[in-house]
């Protein structure tokens, strides 16, 4: 007998990832089946769970097989606040109602989306350095250059091909501070680059080279962090690197547009957009060599509009993934069958339960991900393990970010 797919329940989920949390949609429908996605509320994004229970009742009684009409009634009623949060509230439904059908039709997700052109995608070590400065939630925790130097030596021994870093200050002592004003660390609103970031930047690019070996890509996130000024004398820093890209954030798609026309890298950006109406500014201006897409933001099959866009002006993509593992594999479902994919990015450095709380770990090899053939994405949360780690109170890079005080 053909399953309806009728949705009987929806709700979210959440559990401690030690520095922040993990959050988590389950749609269930009347058959039993469970649809899974993964969302983020700590990328400055609070309050994407309230508005999925906000929206939820519009759900109930719907078919889980007709998430394009869903996405679309659900776009409607909430147009006149579109993108943000609550495009990520719909980007979430979206992902948790394809694996609901393609567990329904008993096939992996990749088949819903038009079927894999790869069967492995080539990774990304991500935030390579950043996350073993958390020395309280990562081991071994890097204090200082000799750590820059040994985490550089992991990626080309644990046989990864790239890795990508990010800005970092060096005191006298070798000791290491990440410099992020664009997120408040520190508060410095002007976001201008001086010399010693300069003179940082580079020193810490040349380490990871020299210990990485030749053969190893080296990516560079600027992330917003500075203005078009800055990313400029950047660029100019950095001229004789080697470099796999430049990442950076400005959402001025004609600012880009100038500093691609003046970078001796390839530029890569937007992985904060949600919706193709914003991406194609980005296109239409030809700000960018790869468009980063944020696959749980703007829900898959969406992104896969996103990423044809991309094709039509003859630009890559790459998934933004500093998430989960049921983020990972979704995005590694959207990475399979897009064709103009450029590098898939995942974090290697892994918090100590996440083998418990997923039932499945991407299976990395290396330095590729091997697509299962599991139905749906692949993998999900285990309901008992997450509660063995309550979510913790006001985390997430908005909340725990100290907060500077000025004299009147």
């Amino acid at each position: 007998m053909k399953k309806k797919a009728t949705i009987a329940e929806v709700k979210t989920l959440s559990c401690s990832n030690s520095f922040r949390n993990y959050h988590f949609l389950k749609i269930t429908t009347e058959d039993g089946v469970a649809g899974w996605s993964e969302f983020d509320e700590n990328f400055g994004s609070p309050g994407v769970a309230a508005v999925i229970n906000q929206l939820s009742h519009r759900l109930i009684g719907q078919s889980a097989m007709l998430h394009e009409h869903i996405h679309e009634d659900l776009r409607n009623v909430t147009r006149p606040a579109a993108g943000g949060v609550v495009g990520q509230a719909l980007g979430a439904i979206e992902n948790a109602l394809l694996d609901a059908k393609a567990k329904t039709l008993d096939v992996p997700c990749h088949v819903l989306l038009g079927g894999k052109v790869r069967d492995r995608i080539r990774i990304y070590w991500s935030h390579c350095v950043a996350y073993r400065m958390r020395t309280e939630h990562f081991s071994p925790g890097i204090v200082d250059a000799s750590g820059v130097r040994q985490i550089a030596r992991d990626v080309r021994e644990g046989g990864y091909t790239a890795l990508k870093t990010n800005i970092f200050h060096y005191d006298e002592n070798d000791r290491i501070e990440a410099w992020s004003p664009g997120f408040g660390r520190p508060y410095a609103p002007s976001r201008n680059i001086e010399r010693k970031t300069l003179r940082d930047l580079r020193r810490h690019l040349e380490m990871m080279r020299e210990e990485a070996g030749p053969d190893i890509d080296i990516l560079l996130d600027l992330n917003f962090n500075a203005r078009t000024d800055g990313y400029l004398e950047i660029l100019r820093a950095t001229r004789d690197l080697d470099l796999f890209w430049i990442e950076l954030d400005t959402l001025d798609p004609k600012a880009l547009a100038h500093i691609r026309a003046n970078s001796p890298h390839p530029i890569s950006s937007c992985e904060t957009l949600v919706g193709l109406q914003q991406f194609l500014p980005y296109f239409q201006n030809q700000s960018i060599d790869v468009a980063i897409v944020d696959t749980p933001w703007n829900g898959v099959w969406q992104s896969l509009k996103i990423a044809a866009a991309a094709e039509a002006y003859e630009v890559n993509v790459a998934p933004h993934n500093f998430y989960g593992h049921l983020c990972t594999m979704m995005n590694a479902h959207f990475s399979a069958v897009v064709p103009n994919l450029r590098i898939m990015e995942t974090d290697i450095d892994r918090i100590a339960w996440d083998a418990e709380v997923f039932s499945h770990a991407p299976d990395i090899r290396d330095g590729y991900l091997y697509l299962p053939d599991r139905p749906g994405w692949g993998t999900e949360p285990v309901e008992a393990a997450l509660k063995k780690y309550p979510p913790l109170p006001a985390v997430g890079m908005i909340h725990r970010t100290a907060v500077p005080r000025l004299a009147l």
